[in-house]
């Protein structure tokens, strides 16, 4: 349903003044945000930057100032934060010079909100851009539908090289959403919902910024019945700014929220994203009714300046000063010739009945069968009631559509042709040719379109949808512009209408709009489909849901299985993603017993790999098993033979090379899988980090077994890609939170310790806006305190493990690096030795058990060693004689060095030096320069050399450690005091 303002609306608040009757204040607030924001623009440089969205540089550098990359000391690398790392942008300055904000004006039907917003449109539209848009009452559930009104006339103002360039390189994952380009197919990776909103985002930035001499004005009526993608953009776009600044004004109008009693000031219950617009709005009002004053005035312009008193008064009474229901009123009473004296008052009360309801209903009826119908069919097809379609829907002549249209008209039911309006999609010139005779028609007001599209008949309506839906096809509108129709049908055993929205659900997902393809799949499912299909399109709506609802795609998927009707290939794929839904959802265990179970009824081959692949990496990724070394040795039997001819045996790989690096096993040996698994240095077409098939798990296994393995170079490279592959695809949630963890990981094991802390606090920030308590909540704070303790900042790193829990109960997986061991050093470092200890024992029974020994991942060995010194040193130095002893299996020179370091502890003099010389050597061919610097530190206190104990401090200095502090028990082993 879609409704514009008539010219009588318009006068809805007009005096003789001009303007609008008692809407001041109003007015004179949206004329100070204009000037406001026209004088910011004038004074700022840029389109500030979204902290919400993600911090890569544009590369159109005419859009996005691009302070140009940041080179890693240590490797030469640029680093993909560079925005975040440079210091040139003064990110939180520049929003400084923007004057633009939120405004929201409230009120009740009919109040005027739509005449107020056509009046600051007027006053703005001379110096900035105007980008309009409403909802409809029938249009929510079309996803997108309010944000393409308002970006697409701004964008058809450029060509197709202008437009690629503001979409950037997230061209493809957007067109689509803005209905630029046809949707991917459905063998894509669908986008992240996330990802969408952050490159709307950053595109109405770079529009900004282009418009910065006409700032841009959005001005959205009927907000309420907006869809539930552009409402979240526009949350997402407002949410981070700094002040509440914006370079351009968003102006909003709408009815009360349903948590809003009448006349309140403000959203106060509802955490929507339209409430949530509200609360950071820089001024909210609340309209009211019109005073019985202002309507007199009102009357006496329309029926004559001799208007007495009582008509007036009782025409205010019948209205309650509802200006749409004062013109309404006003206009009959005009039309009826009715004299504005004491004696006609009485009439008004039946004259009113008909401007509203039942009254509204009988008004139309009048008119006659045809104009009834007509407008029975402009209220269901809604903004898609052309003369064409309508004239399709009612089996009407054009000719006939036309005469009915005129009557509608003259009743003023629907809106009359608008005056000359601009041809400029931003409203800058006006086109003396008026409304094209195609152009959708329109109810006067929204109040009328919800009366007509309630007066239907049941079944007339819901065969009037049936009937738009295949008038939409014929006409090449998709599956998913009449899938809105089809969600309105009975459902019939129809499996034409099953298979329209099992292909407008594919449309739903490749937009980013994932709720609507479950809604489009949900009404699926009550047509119903065949016995034989029902089971996929369970599959499909439980596909639809993995990334937003793992509960539903757990579910959905379980009765999929269930079910007769999959094919082998759909029941392993249904499976994996339920194995996968069950991890996600931190049922670990779950996952493993369900992939297992499906993998010994499937015969040998790619499938059943795929299956054991699941099967084994969820066995290892959670936090306690029964039998570790039983599920290490069948992978490597398992694996011994693999060549990587095909993509599930380099899976399967894959998880033998983590399983491996954990249990300490050679790093040579590691470093062999990982290549292994890998097609020439990269992840094989099919498993890359957006590949659906397999998962980003696979890769990120190989990349962190190469950084623990110390390959960090090669890890680096796999984890660069993943955070480009996730940024283009619009993967911008949790995976690409977990991706910048991962360079945080590397930057950490190459000791580039405030590089390692960029990508670790953005990691958090974009896990933060997905949920709280999610795995790379838990991975990325332990290795955020980690990383701290090693820059000496233990205050901050306690302030990490508070915000997120970081400590015991510890979650169903393993967290990287190993929690308990992470939580222990910290403990250590804040002179909590008993807890400490306690700590740290619990880590070495539950890993030992295990039989994984790595003493870089799990570096408990060490600092129990060093806490326990002081109390019980025999049992110290069996713990670091074993920790060496596990070193020297594993390999690498971090590991040795790290275990020399600590073996030196429980050493005499003479000896201690040797080994920390040792140890130097070791971490010197090492990628670990923190750790070098830590072991030339003890080397220096050893040997009393001030030469090696400058070079301690400058390495620590280039690693980002604020200080290097000799510990209690290394300080007790020197021969020579502390320098």
């Amino acid at each position: 349903m879609s409704a514009r303002p008539s010219g009588g609306e318009e006068v809805a608040g007009a005096g003789s003044g001009g303007g609008l009757l008692e809407r001041r204040s109003e007015l004179a607030a949206a004329a100070h945000a204009i000037d406001t924001l026209v004088a910011g623009s004038a004074t700022g440089t840029a389109a500030a930057p979204n902290p919400d969205a993600n911090p890569t540089p544009s590369p159109d550098p005419n859009l996005t100032p691009n302070p140009g990359p940041v080179t890693d000391p240590f490797t030469g690398s640029v680093d993909r934060v560079s925005g975040a790392d440079a210091p040139a942008p003064h990110r939180g300055d520049r929003s400084g010079g923007h004057g633009g904000g939120v405004l929201v004006y409230r009120g009740e039907p009919g109040i005027g909100k739509t005449a107020l917003l056509a009046e600051i449109r007027r006053t703005a539209r001379d110096r900035c851009t105007v980008l309009t848009a409403r909802g409809g009452e029938t249009l929510t559930p079309v996803p997108f539908h309010l944000t393409r009104q308002l970006l697409q006339p701004a964008l058809d103002r450029h060509d197709a090289e202008e437009v690629r360039q503001l979409l950037g390189e997230h061209h493809d994952l957007l067109a689509p959403a803005l209905g630029l380009a046809s949707p991917p197919p459905s063998s894509a990776a669908p986008p992240d919902p996330q990802g969408v909103r952050d490159g709307l985002v950053r595109l109405l930035d770079r529009l900004a910024e282009r418009l910065r001499d006409r700032p841009p004005v959005l001005l959205v009526d009927d907000a309420h019945w907006a869809d539930a993608e552009s409402l979240a953009w526009l949350e997402a776009y407002t949410r981070t700014r700094h002040g509440g600044r914006l370079p351009v004004l968003i102006v909003l109008a709408h009815r009360p929220l349903p948590s809003e009693p009448r006349g309140s000031g403000g959203p106060t219950g509802s955490t929507g994203p339209l409430a949530a617009l509200g609360d950071r709005a820089v001024l909210s009002l609340s309209l009211g009714a019109l005073t019985p004053e202002a309507g007199a005035v009102l009357v006496r312009e329309a029926l004559g300046e001799h208007a007495d008193e009582s008509f007036c008064r009782e025409l205010w009474t019948v209205t309650s000063g509802n200006p749409y229901e004062t013109v309404e009123l006003l206009a009959k009473a005009r039309d009826r010739a009715i004299e504005p004296v004491a004696e006609s008052a009485a009439l008004l009360r039946d004259l009113a009945a008909g401007a509203r309801g039942g009254g509204l209903v009988a008004r139309l009826e009048a008119l006659g069968t045809g104009p009834t119908r007509l407008a029975w069919a402009i209220a269901v097809l809604g903004a898609d009631s052309t003369p064409e379609l309508l004239a399709a829907l009612t089996g009407t002549a054009p000719n006939e559509v036309a005469d009915h249209v005129d009557r509608l008209r003259g009743a003023r039911i629907v809106a009359a042709p608008p005056r000359p309006v601009s041809t400029d999609p931003l409203g800058t010139a006006p086109d003396p040719r008026g409304a094209a005779p195609t152009d959708p028609l329109e109810f006067v007001h929204p109040l009328i379109a919800t009366a007509v599209h309630g007066s239907v008949p049941s079944a007339v309506r819901t065969a009037l949808h049936g009937r738009a839906a295949w008038a939409l096809a014929r006409a090449g509108h998709g599956p998913a512009a009449a899938s809105r129709h089809l969600l309105e049908v009975h459902p019939d055993d129809d499996e034409e209408v099953v298979r329209q929205l099992r292909a407008a659900a594919v449309e739903h997902l490749a937009v980013g709009a994932p709720d609507a393809a479950r809604r489009c799949l949900d009404r699926a499912l009550a047509e119903p489909p065949r016995p034989e299909t029902y089971a996929t399109v369970l599959y499909e709506l439980g596909c639809a849901s993995l990334l937003t609802a793992p509960a539903a795609t757990v579910r959905h998927l379980r009765s999929a299985l269930d079910l007769p009707g999959l094919d082998d290939a759909l029941r392993i794929d249904a499976t994996y993603r339920l194995a996968q839904a069950l991890a996600h959802s931190n049922r670990l265990g779950e996952a493993a017993r369900t992939v297992a179970a499906e993998a010994d009824r499937t015969t040998p081959g790619t499938g059943r790999r795929r299956l054991q692949a699941a099967h084994f990496m969820y066995e290892g990724f959670q936090a306690a098993e029964e039998d570790g070394p039983g599920r290490s040795r069948r992978l490597a039997e398992l694996t011994a033979d693999f060549t990587g001819a095909d993509n599930s045996e380099r899976a399967l790989v894959a998880v033998r090379a983590f399983d491996a690096m954990l249990r300490g096993e050679p790093a040579t040996e590691v470093v062999r899988l990982c290549d292994r698994s890998l097609a020439d240095g990269a992840p094989a077409a099919g498993l890359g980090w957006t590949d659906t098939t397999w998962g980003f798990e696979i890769p990120a296994l190989t990349g962190i077994a190469y950084a623990f393995a110390d390959r960090p170079d090669r890890a680096d490279a796999l984890f660069g890609e993943a955070v480009r592959a996730f940024e283009i695809s619009g993967w911008s949630g949790a995976h690409l939170a977990f991706a910048h963890t991962l360079l945080g990981l590397v930057h950490r094991r190459r000791g580039n310790l405030p590089r390692a802390q960029r990508h670790l606090e953005e990691g958090l920030r974009l896990a933060d806006r997905v949920g709280t308590g999610l795995p790379v909540h838990w991975d990325t704070a332990c290795l955020l305190v980690d990383t701290l303790l090693a820059r000496g900042r233990t205050a901050e790193a306690r302030e990490v493990a508070d915000h997120h829990a970081f400590g015991p109960p510890w979650p169903g997986a393993i967290v990287l690096p190993d929690g308990p061991s992470v939580l222990g050093r910290l403990l250590l470092a804040e002179g909590r030795r008993e807890e400490a200890v306690h700590t740290l024992e619990e880590a070495a029974e539950a890993l030992t058990v295990r039989g994984r020994h790595h003493g870089v991942w799990a570096p408990w060995p060490f600092d129990l060693a060093r806490a326990l010194a002081p109390t019980d040193p025999d049992r110290a130095a069996r713990i670091a004689t074993e920790a060496h002893a596990h070193a020297e299996r594993l390999g690498t020179p971090t590991a040795l060095g790290e275990a020399l370091r600590c073996l030196a502890l429980f050493a005499d003099p003479a000896e201690s030096r040797r080994l920390l010389t040792r140890a130097v050597a070791h971490l010197a061919a090492s990628p670990s320069r923190y750790e070098e610097a830590r072991a030339r530190r003890d080397l220096a206190h050893a040997t009393g050399s001030p030469a090696t104990l400058a070079e301690a401090a400058s390495l620590a200095a280039t690693c980002g450690a604020d200080h290097l502090v000799p510990d209690e028990v290394t300080a007790r082993a020197s021969t020579h005091p502390p320098e």
